[in-house]
């Protein structure tokens, strides 16, 4: 492992972490190693196809964290069974599993490592403000501004006042026209992030507010 703590960051790569050995299977604590608190992460791996990568387990034991869990296959390749059901997973897969669901998983291909990431149901939320803009953005880029303005303001519930928020569904509502609404919504975003205000100024979204003063 390496980094400064200190300073806020450290990187490992998975063949610098501990290889434990634990019921047949092979163990990588991530989360130990880098000194992670917001939530648990940790990769298990197998060397051979057909070799158990992830124990049949439900997240109800005594042992377990009831987590909602979420796998990404880095590598090789994971057959996955969910409550009786085989889900094939080549690497780039991300399979999501709620408690009480029994899953379990074998390598299907030589080298497989499957990262676990998980957390208490809702423990997460909110989610970070940029989530609802970015989740936006391939309804506006379609131009279909009231869909826009739909999702990017599902963020205000959590982030009533969040200045990029509001500066993002003030371009949306100049696109439609509601230049009452976008300059409400752009005082709210000058308010709590003065670099909009030169945002504003260029932003051709917001072109019809400055022709209508």
């Amino acid at each position: 492992m390496s980094g400064d703590g200190a300073r806020g960051y450290r990187h490992a790569r998975l063949g610098d972490l501990d290889a434990i050995a634990v019921g047949g299977l092979t163990w990588h604590p991530v989360r130990r190693a880098l000194g992670v608190s917001g939530f648990g992460v940790n990769a298990w791996s197998a060397r051979s196809a057909g070799d158990e990568v992830i124990e049949r387990h439900d997240e109800t034991s005594t042992g377990a964290g009831g987590h909602e869990e979420l796998y990404l296959v880095v590598s090789g390749s994971a057959t996955f069974t969910l409550d009786g059901e085989r889900l094939e997973a080549p690497a780039g897969t991300f399979v999501v599993v709620q408690p009480g669901v029994t899953r379990e998983a074998v390598a299907a291909a030589p080298d497989t490592t499957v990262l676990v990431v998980g957390g208490r149901p809702g423990a997460a939320l909110p989610v970070s403000p940029y989530e609802h803009y970015f989740a936006a953005q391939p309804a506006y880029e379609a131009g279909d501004f009231e869909r826009a303005i739909e999702i990017a303001s599902a963020g205000l519930a959590d982030h009533p006042g969040h200045p990029m928020i509001h500066y993002q569904l003030a371009c949306y509502q100049a696109r439609l026209g509601r230049l009452d609404e976008a300059r409400a919504s752009l005082e709210i975003a000058f308010a709590g992030d003065e670099r909009t205000r030169a945002w504003a100024a260029e932003d051709e979204d917001l072109a019809p507010l400055r022709e209508n003063g």
